[in-house]
């Protein structure tokens, strides 16, 4: 990886806090006044020269040096403060304060200094052969019963029925909307299967359909709740006239070694043991997850950590943004979502903070044992770790691993795989025991109960 062209230096403050001041040499200042030289000449027209191709030098005397330098310093600042963080080697949290100071001449470096939350550190405490309850993976009988309900539901056929219609059936109908005797847009259908009882239409519209037979018609009486998707309907009363063609009725196929063999089974009794060993394993990925969490919890437990609420603050908030990114690409914006949760931004934020407190704590520790027991991932642990994301990038792991070290991605993904390595050596170390056991353990008398002080409660699986 080439070397940052930034050099920093770093100044710890209180409340996990640090201030960065960081340097970019003349030469890298001078690189990115002529490349936004240039890029500004593609605009102008200079007499002497073809438009668009007057050299560098002839722009900043055509424009002015302060103009160029000021727009290579909007250019470059993102590339400049990403470097300086690197350089300085923080994990930030929140947003940072930036001061950019005075201007330099020409042949002078360029200052700038940020001040941002860090990850907070921790003291670690006890971490290896910690005891943490685990729940056995068991796939009870009722768990098996409801699998083979959901092959039968997906097996079912419609049937058309000669009786009224109940919950659960499906009514085929002709409907016409109206408001204030007007018809509306969208108000109109033909031949539409409406399951009783799937909570799909307006609310009040299943329920008022319950009890129609084939050839009926019925008016039906809505009430558009406030917040429904179309504005023009939202809050306001309608009245449908429904005609039903058709009540049917889903068949479910017996329990049987047919059913067994539509799911490409020789007998029930092997489908059974089938669906038995899928849930175990599945629920034992669950546990291991569990069972790795609670390790960690136990170890911060054990450690000293101080998290200042400014901190649980700025990381909550990022949080919440990194939601809104995730949902921007489902095509979901920000005011969209705060209207169906009905809850504004700041509320979010605040609830969102003792996850945040936890996420911090945790990341804390696991960076101290990374440190504690020099933990550094092999180019072959790198390697392995690309694998999966190799295909979708369309390009193979090894030249993944170069891309990422190319464009300076490559501390931060060693330090997220320190992490997990971390994780994987508590998890190896603990001892489990049953959760009655560590849910016991928690409530033995400990010095200082008397004195109404209470043990900690360590998280266990299923608490």
């Amino acid at each position: 990886m080439a070397a940052s062209p930034i050099s920093t230096s770093v100044t710890e403050l209180p409340e996990s806090r640090v201030r960065v001041r960081a340097e970019v040499p003349p030469e890298e200042v001078e690189k990115r006044v002529e490349q936004a030289a240039r890029a500004l000449g593609r605009n102008l027209r200079v007499p002497g020269f073809r438009a668009g191709k007057a050299p560098a030098p002839v722009v900043i005397k055509r424009v002015g040096r302060e103009a160029v330098l000021d727009e290579a310093v909007r250019d470059s600042i993102g590339a400049w403060y990403s470097a300086a963080i690197d350089d300085a080697a923080i994990v930030p949290v929140g947003e940072p304060e930036l001061d950019m100071g005075e201007l330099p001449g020409h042949g002078q470096p360029l200052t700038f200094s940020i001040e941002i939350g860090v990850r907070p550190q921790a003291r670690l405490g006890e971490y290896k052969g910690l005891e943490v309850g685990k729940r056995e993976p068991a796939a009870s009988d009722e768990q098996v019963e409801a699998e083979i309900e959901q092959l039968r539901e997906r097996a079912g056929r419609l049937e058309t029925v000669q009786r009224a219609a109940a919950q659960g059936d499906f009514v085929v109908i002709d409907y016409q909307g109206s408001i204030d005797g007007e018809a509306f847009a969208g108000g109109e259908g033909r031949d539409q299967m409406v399951e009783l009882g799937s909570g799909r239409l307006v609310p009040g519209f299943e329920e008022q359909l319950a009890g129609a037979t084939a050839g009926e018609e019925r008016t039906v009486k809505v009430a558009f709740p406030d917040d429904y998707g179309a504005d023009e309907l939202a809050g306001r009363e309608a009245e449908f006239a429904v005609a039903v063609k058709e009540v049917k009725a889903k068949e479910l196929p017996p329990v049987d070694d047919e059913l067994a063999a539509e799911a490409g089974f020789d007998a029930l009794d092997e489908l059974r043991a089938d669906i038995r060993e899928r849930l175990a394993e599945a629920e034992e990925r669950r546990i291991d997850a569990e069972f790795r969490e609670a390790v960690l919890d136990s170890a911060v437990a054990n450690a000293t950590v101080d998290v200042p609420d400014a901190l649980v603050e700025a990381r909550s908030g990022e949080l919440w943004e990194q939601m809104m990114h995730s949902l921007s690409h489902q095509g979901i914006t920000k005011d969209v979502y705060l209207q169906i949760s009905g809850r504004s931004e700041k509320e979010i934020v605040e609830e969102g903070k003792p996850d945040a407190e936890r996420q911090l704590r945790r990341e804390a520790v696991l960076a101290a044992i990374v440190a504690a027991e020099s933990i550094e991932p092999s180019e072959e642990e790198l390697l392995e770790a690309l694998e999966q994301a190799a295909p979708s990038e369309r390009t193979s792991a090894k030249k993944l691993l170069e891309r990422m070290k190319s464009t300076g991605r490559i501390d931060a993904f060693k330090a997220e795989l320190a992490q997990r390595k971390a994780l994987d050596l508590l998890a190896a170390s603990a001892k489990p025991i049953t959760v009655e056991q560590a849910r016991a353990r928690d409530k033995l008398w400990t010095p200082g109960a008397a004195s109404g002080e209470r043990p900690s409660q360590l998280w266990t699986p299923g608490s």
